[in-house]
């Protein structure tokens, strides 16, 4: 990739992760957030150990797709982009602030790493458990990669604190 190519996209990247960050400090809809920043074909995956999937369903999967576009036939129930959003908000709320994430400067961005680029950006926040009301402040890292052309984001993976998580839900 040339270095002025190579410039813009590494931009393109960052303007794009930091607008989806800001998303949700604006407390947009996740299917307008899916619809706004992913591709046609989107993955999430929140990674988490296989035994806290008991209560916290959302760990340890990739959830493609979305809803819409889905055949209900077949094994998709449960395992779209709409449903992870759907899984996340029954059991957790999230509560940012205007600190969550870092400036656009902070977000960083190997514009040639997987072939389409990647970013990632560390955020802090307050979590709560919707059954319980239990909360927690934590630390946790967004990677977004197989971005297309436009920079649309193709996979978000999260990492953050499963056994808060999993303290706070009870059970």
């Amino acid at each position: 990739m040339a270095a002025a190519s190579n410039k813009a996209r590494t931009s393109q990247l960052r303007s794009s992760s930091h607008a989806f960050c800001n998303a949700f400090l604006a407390n947009k809809p996740p299917g307008d957030m899916l619809d706004t920043f992913f591709t046609r074909s989107p993955k999430i995956t929140e990674h988490g150990p296989a035994w806290a999937a008991s209560r916290l369903p959302f760990l340890g999967k990739t959830f493609t797709g979305r809803r819409s576009t889905q055949d209900y036939s077949g094994n998709s129930k449960g395992s779209t982009c709409d449903d992870y959003f759907e899984l996340l908000a029954s059991k957790l709320s999230f509560h940012p602030n205007e600190k969550t994430f870092p400036p656009e400067s902070e977000h960083v961005v190997d514009a040639e790493a997987g072939g389409s680029g990647v970013v990632s950006v560390m955020g802090h926040a307050k979590f709560a458990s919707v059954a319980t009301g239990k909360s927690w402040e934590e630390d946790f890292i967004y990677r977004l990669s197989g971005f297309d052309e436009e920079g649309k984001i193709g996979h978000w993976e999260i990492w953050a604190d499963p056994l808060s998580a999993w303290d706070a839900i009870g059970g």
